[in-house]
């Protein structure tokens, strides 16, 4: 059963159609990340959701309720609509205890004084706030921020949490570490998340689906495994992941990359429809692209960087450039030596 559903959801600005017709199920206990460019519609989209903007078309429902309808001219303020919200800021009071800014929700909802001080040492104990209650989040760190608004989330059970780039402001070591916390709640508490990022890492290690945007559309929605390995076409493949994209003229006796044919045994064969089209462009990961003895494509090692697991090369190929990434443990060229590549599991597009 969907948590969450949104049906030909649609917002427009003046000219621009900022979020064209989109359609999504968020199943319960699941979190869909959103991802995409800026200005893709990712972040309007959860605005929507939470009722901080309308709708110019569609409808949006929590389980059987209805939140949003153009059609229906209904919609229902962000305050009815019982969301956890988080944001890039962390949107805490300074002036409030940490306690405090936990229980502000449920006292805005006038909830008897026992639950709410219930509910708000449940949140702070789930969130390893208990020690610090006292305290003014000015005391925290960002990391502790955060926890004090994902405790205000939880503590009002909320039909789903609509997360915005909680942790772009944090250090690398806070935000992998909140990563994990969120995804345990989650786990822990069985609710649902939509979750707005531009952080593919972070997106792939907390959603069980990712939704990939561009210009207001949805381009794929899969699992994270599914769109990095069979993306839906090559804006999916060049925006998720590291990728490489070379132009290549297809002719009769093989494949050419800058009037220089390349060895069949070095790169599979295009589909017959590009073969007809004369050219193509040949995409693969960093990680594909391998380093040969003899018969590969030439190039010359432009940059090595060495970082710590892997060694990252940027290699010219005939005016084109082509990342390959390797274990440090595996023997590779030096700079600006001639290198020969091959490509044996590419996409063409």
């Amino acid at each position: 059963m969907a948590t969450l559903e949104l049906r030909q959801v649609t917002r427009r600005f003046g000219a621009v159609t900022a979020v064209d017709r989109l359609d999504l199920d968020v199943g319960e206990g699941e979190c869909v990340a959103m991802l995409g460019p800026s200005g893709c519609g990712k972040t309007t989209t959860l605005r929507m959701v939470a009722g901080f903007e309308d709708l110019d078309d569609g409808e949006i429902r929590v389980r059987d309720r209805l939140l949003s309808s153009r059609r229906a001219n209904f919609y229902l303020p962000p305050e009815q609509r019982n969301f956890g919200m988080v944001f890039q800021a962390f949107a805490v009071w300074p002036h409030l205890s940490v306690f405090e800014n936990v229980a502000f929700p449920l006292r805005v909802r006038k909830l008897p004084r026992a639950e709410i001080e219930q509910r708000t040492r449940d949140a702070l104990a789930h969130t390893n706030l208990q020690d610090v209650a006292g305290s003014r989040p000015d005391d925290l760190s960002g990391g502790g921020k955060q926890r004090v608004a994902l405790a205000r989330a939880l503590a009002i059970r909320p039909d789903a949490m609509l997360l915005d780039e909680p942790l772009s402001s944090l250090d690398p070591h806070f935000r992998e570490e909140m990563r994990f916390e969120i995804k345990d709640l989650q786990r822990r508490f069985g609710f649902s998340i939509l979750y707005v990022t531009h952080d593919q890492s972070e997106a792939m290690a907390l959603a069980d689906r990712i939704l990939v945007m561009r210009a207001g559309v949805v381009e794929q929605i899969g699992t994270p495994l599914d769109v990095y390995t069979a993306p839906a076409n090559r804006f999916v493949f060049e925006f998720i992941g590291l990728s490489n994209c070379l132009d290549v003229a297809i002719t009769d006796a093989g494949i050419a990359i800058a009037g220089q044919a390349v060895p069949a045994s070095c790169v599979a064969a295009p589909p017959a429809a590009l073969r007809a089209a004369g050219a193509a462009v040949l995409a693969t990961r960093p990680a594909e692209v391998e380093f040969v003895d003899a018969g590969g494509v030439p190039g010359i090692v432009a940059r090595k960087a060495f970082l710590g697991e892997t060694v990252d090369y940027r290699i010219t190929v005939a005016g084109q450039e082509v990342r390959v990434q390797k274990s440090r443990h595996q023997p590779g060229p030096r700079e600006g030596e001639a290198c020969r590549l091959a490509f044996p599991r590419p996409r063409w597009y």
